[in-house]
């Protein structure tokens, strides 16, 4: 094992990223996306808790791993901009913010499954924070984010994306998860910022 990926499996950050693929996985293949899938009704009963674990199933074996595959590319291209902590704040804000958006301003939308809106915040948030230290590279990423939810919301899901879900695609989770990605970012952005100018005055 070479030191660069001792140094790197060596980042907490990192386990969790691989604790959040290994936890889909386990819920893929024990057969509980029924029980944990956003499920509108379910919800409204008081099971507050799908808003949640609803993005950590999927609908099939491809939808699974076209999301994790989103996952990978996000840690291999903006993960050390974050903390564990912060990256755990992230994808729970983000996930949550999923849910609340499906259940309060998509009223035909029953039931819900997958990491994909979760995976918008990730890259939102990611590539803010890395527009100081690679401006060209990230502003392009966002751009390219920018782009695509402008293209979901106008002509929906990007051709092909259903046929690997095995599903419809609902755009709007990936709206709001963005949305939370660019919130909790900037939050997140600002307090660094600030203890920084304390640190150094």
């Amino acid at each position: 094992m070479t030191s660069t990926l001792q140094q790197y499996l060596r980042n907490p950050a990192i386990w969790l990223a691989i604790g959040i693929a290994v936890l889909c996985l386990v819920l893929q293949f024990s057969g509980l996306e029924p029980t944990l899938r956003f499920d509108r009704q379910a919800i409204e009963k008081g099971h507050w808790w799908l808003l949640l674990s609803g993005n950590f199933v999927h609908l099939s074996d491809s939808h699974l791993g076209m999301n994790m595959a989103g996952l990978a590319l996000i840690v291999a291209l903006v993960w050390t901009q974050f903390n564990v902590w912060q990256w755990l704040l992230i994808i729970i804000f983000s996930s949550i913010c999923v849910g609340l958006g499906l259940f309060f301003f998509d009223q035909q939308i029953n039931w819900y499954v997958g990491f994909s809106g979760t995976l918008h915040g990730l890259i939102i948030a990611g590539s803010l924070a890395d527009l100081k230290r690679y401006p060209l590279s990230a502003s392009a990423l966002l751009a390219m984010v920018s782009a695509k939810l402008v293209w979901e919301q106008v002509a929906g899901p990007l051709p092909g994306s259903e046929s690997v879900a095995g599903g419809s695609v609902v755009v709007n989770s990936h709206l709001y998860g963005a949305i939370a990605g660019l919130v909790i970012g900037v939050i997140m952005l600002v307090i660094r910022y600030r203890r920084a100018d304390a640190t150094a005055t």
